[in-house]
């Protein structure tokens, strides 16, 4: 069963970076040119190396004063495709000559502002065969050789191919052959008239085309002014809408920022008067507790000048408890320390060799029992008092 043509396409874009868009880009130019074929060929660049590429050759329909020519391309696909612009090449067959043009170089390779601008989002292969259709409409890019031409007869001192100055008539599509890739540096050529500079001469720029936004062609049909209009037209109105859209996602991402700015310094607003708010709280609890501090301190000191006129006092009787369980509490809390006290020195003696050691255990393990019981003792009181533990 013969394979289908999208399925061939397919299977020579293995190797291809982006090989889903890549088809639909293939598919959508061969479906608008019925002249064109794809097929994976070998490429060979300058520097001799070689890499399997998809190819689209065929001819492409161009209205040249009021009569169809075929005009004979192919246009090669890098593996980058669409990030990286095709190559597209003029292909003679042999009863053709280039003719060289600023957008046309002796070895049939094309030079657009559409391939030197090429942009992943705004190009394609449909618009590229569209504005080469335009392009060889106005200059086509080949003509028929003299009969009586030698078959290695190309240029001469003057403008132009000295032969006929007719386009090619339609030919059979003849197999594609690489062609040999140029600098990517623009050539320069002159306005019609002049002979091509060599190599390194000064580059004269050449107006750019822009891109048509619908099929120009379909098959074999006529192209007018009208067409030619409508298609600039067209893209002047693609080319205004992509720079709107360009603002306005611009000016939106600005007012996106704008707002996030506002957010947050809104939200620094609210901590700043919840800051604020705690401070004046803050404030108002340190007033209180200064002017129990003054209270206090006016207390001490009239506390002091009644007691410089006074004798001295007992020590012992000027700590007294407000009630009997503190009383206990304040006699058991002294015991208690009294009792460490004794355990400390105790220890400090048998180190000294004072007392022996089976003295020192048994006064140790009386005064322990003790200071359990006063600690317990502590305790309750504590919990019938209020105190914390």
């Amino acid at each position: 069963m013969p394979q289908s043509k999208e399925a061939y396409i397919q299977q020579c874009l293995t190797k291809y970076k982006n090989p889903v868009t890549t088809k639909g880009d293939v598919m959508n130019a061969l479906r608008h040119y019925r002249g064109l074929q794809g097929k994976l060929d070998n490429f060979v660049f300058n520097d001799g190396t070689h890499q399997e590429l998809l190819c689209l050759h065929g001819t492409i329909p161009v209205q040249y004063k009021g009569s169809t020519y075929n005009i004979p391309v192919c246009v090669w696909l890098m593996q980058q495709h669409p990030i990286v612009a095709p190559l597209c090449f003029v292909k003679p067959t042999q009863d053709m000559q280039i003719r060289v043009s600023q957008h046309v170089d002796y070895n049939g390779k094309v030079f657009l502002p559409y391939l030197s601008d090429w942009s992943q989002s705004s190009s394609d292969l449909l618009g590229l065969i569209q504005v080469l259709v335009i392009i060889f409409s106005e200059k086509p890019p080949v003509f028929a050789k003299p009969r009586n031409a030698h078959p290695h007869a190309a240029y001469s001192g003057q403008s132009g191919y000295q032969g006929s100055e007719s386009p090619a008539y339609p030919y059979p599509t003849q197999p594609a052959m690489p062609y040999p890739v140029q600098p990517p540096a623009r050539p320069a050529y002159p306005m019609p008239g002049g002979y091509p500079p060599y190599p390194g001469a000064a580059n004269t720029p050449y107006p750019p085309y822009p891109t048509p936004a619908q099929p120009v062609f379909d098959g074999g049909a006529t192209i007018g002014e009208e067409h030619i209009r409508a298609s600039l037209l067209s893209a002047v109105q693609d080319k205004v809408r992509r720079r709107v859209r360009e603002l306005a996602s611009q000016a939106q991402a600005e007012l996106e920022v704008l707002s996030g700015t506002e957010r947050d310094l809104q939200q620094g607003k609210t901590k700043l008067e919840g800051v604020l708010r705690q401070l004046d709280q803050e404030q108002t609890v340190l007033d209180e507790r200064l002017g129990i501090l003054r209270e206090k301190n006016a207390e001490m000191d009239a506390a002091l000048a009644r007691m410089e006129g006074e004798d001295q006092m007992d020590i012992d009787e000027a700590v007294i408890t407000t009630a009997p369980l503190y009383k206990q509490l304040l006699q058991t809390f002294a015991e208690e320390n009294a009792t460490q006290d004794a355990i400390y020195h105790l220890g400090e003696s048998l180190g000294h060799g004072v007392i022996e050691l089976d003295v020192f255990l048994k006064q140790v393990r009386m005064l322990s029992r003790r200071q359990f019981m006063l600690r317990a003792t502590m305790q309750k009181c504590r919990q019938r008092a209020g105190l914390a533990g």
